[in-house]
């Protein structure tokens, strides 16, 4: 059966795959160089000295390059379009999407390693390309995935820390309350106290993210099995990798599954610094608060409606339009009931980005992974319907810069076709994933030696004011 029978839209959409795909060829050559080193922080030291210095030189003859003009949009609109943020590990193009150290995904489906031939990538070879920039062997990747193994214990207090609240409370809030609790344990924490040198901030640092990284699992399936499944828990099984762990912990022992997690945790790793949980695990981070307080107060950022919180209701959404309207219903009954969202003052959800003005890659690669696994999926063809209705519906609004679906518009339907169908528990999913590219990010952080963050603020009175003289002077 033909899902996209609008022809012009299919092939807008592989268009934009092929195009991603052909990227491959153009990738730096420091990042296929891959080293002999099975260990990751050793990688690191020797990395660390040469990017000292790449910034102590950047900073030294172009300090005073201007980046930009600001202007009281940017100030009043939530600081958009505004460059003032240094983050190494990703870079985001409105008409491209997200790159990773420099590759597109389609180029690390291409080539980081997989669980199997053909396979989706290894989160573990994410983070190794994350934190040095290179693509990582098989071997290192085997390696770091039995390191994140060794540190994934969780002390007892943290489990006793989320039974504290009631069992109906939201995920997101048990799964920070866990990570708050993690803390305890912070390397970063007592070394500042011991007087450690800021040159060897890295370190401790490091060793908390590693740690972070390879607990956030065993904490979120905690929280879905005692939410959902009677507080049955499942222990961690250390001959498997990262994601198909977390799958197995979470109680989903299929294959593809543990595919689609893969998947996912890596596609939500990291999307630049503004976003709010990255920048607020950033900014907490310039305080030299230690990864557990960062992260926890990124995670609370992430559970925000705006942000993070928008996966879970792209599901209920469309649950919503087949319990009104059923599944096989049409386009032009879709179109009616889209346009009878946002006559009601709401958005349709998993569409538009803040920075991106074309369909979102992750949208496509999961698109993708529909169409291999579960193509009669009757959410998934709804889906696809959506695809074709939504964004002229929105171009003839006029007040959406982007109309095109981002991830957030399939990950739900692909989680709940593998029996994951809790949709408020979907923004832990994101939580875990988010640890790879925030935690990558701050070990950076302390190894540049990075300032604590503190932009200017000013009043609406001085605004007025300084536009007035503006104005005056170009009178």
């Amino acid at each position: 059966m033909v899902f996209f029978r609008s022809v012009s839209a299919f092939t807008r959409l592989r268009s934009r795959v092929g195009q991603q795909s052909s990227l491959s060829n153009s990738v730096r050559w420091i990042q296929m160089q891959s080293s002999t080193d099975m260990d990751l922080k050793s990688q690191l030291q020797e990395l660390i000295p040469e990017q000292q210095d790449r910034l102590k030189k950047l900073k030294s003859e172009h300090g005073k390059v201007q980046l930009g003009n600001i202007t009281v949009d940017m100030v009043i609109g939530g600081m958009r379009g505004m460059t003032g943020l240094l983050w190494e590990t990703s870079l985001l193009d409105p008409e491209e999407g997200i790159r990773f150290r420099g590759l597109s995904i389609p180029e690390c489906q291409k080539v980081l390693p997989a669980a199997q031939s053909g396979g989706e990538p290894l989160p573990e070879g994410l983070l190794w390309l994350l934190l040095t920039g290179k693509v990582p062997s098989k071997e290192q990747v085997e390696a770091l995935s039995k390191d994140l193994a060794s540190r994934a214990a969780v002390p007892d207090y943290v489990y006793n820390a989320i039974d504290a609240l009631p069992s109906t409370a939201h995920p997101m809030t048990q799964f920070a309350s866990g990570v708050m609790a993690l803390q305890v344990q912070s390397e970063f924490q007592k070394a500042y106290e011991n007087g450690i040198h800021k040159s060897k901030f890295w370190e401790p640092t490091y060793e908390d993210c590693l740690n972070l990284i390879a607990r956030v699992p065993v904490v979120a399936a905690y929280v879905y099995r005692r939410m959902y499944k009677n507080g049955d828990s499942i222990p961690s099984d250390k001959s498997l990798d990262y994601g198909a762990n977390f799958s197995h912990m979470l109680g989903f022992d299929d294959a593809k599954m543990k595919e689609l997690m893969r998947l996912y945790i890596t596609i939500h790793s990291d999307h630049e610094g503004g976003n709010v949980s990255a920048h607020t695990g950033h900014l907490v981070g310039s305080a030299l608060s230690d990864p557990y307080l960062s992260f926890a107060a990124a995670l609370n950022g992430l559970a925000g409606p705006l942000h993070g919180l928008a996966n879970q209701e792209v599901l209920l959404w469309i649950k919503s339009v087949v319990e009104e309207c059923g599944e096989n219903i049409s386009k032009d009954q879709l179109k009616e009931y889209v346009w009878k969202t946002l006559n009601s003052g709401k958005v349709v959800p998993g569409y538009g980005h803040g920075v991106l003005r074309k369909t979102d890659p992750r949208y496509v690669c999961q698109r993708e992974f529909a169409l291999k696994h579960l193509p009669d999926d009757p959410l998934f063809q709804l889906v696809s319907k959506l695809y074709e209705v939504v964004p002229p519906v929105l171009t003839e609004l006029g007040k959406v810069k982007n109309p095109w679906p981002n991830v957030d518009a399939h990950s739900g339907v692909l989680l709940n076709h593998y029996g994951l169908t809790e949709a408020r528990y979907y923004t832990v999913l994101f939580g875990v994933s988010r640890s790879l590219g925030i935690c990558s990010q701050l070990i950076w952080d302390r190894a540049l030696g990075l300032a604590l963050e503190r932009p200017k603020s000013v009043t609406m009175d001085w605004l007025e004011a300084y536009c007035k003289k503006a104005k005056a002077s170009s009178a």
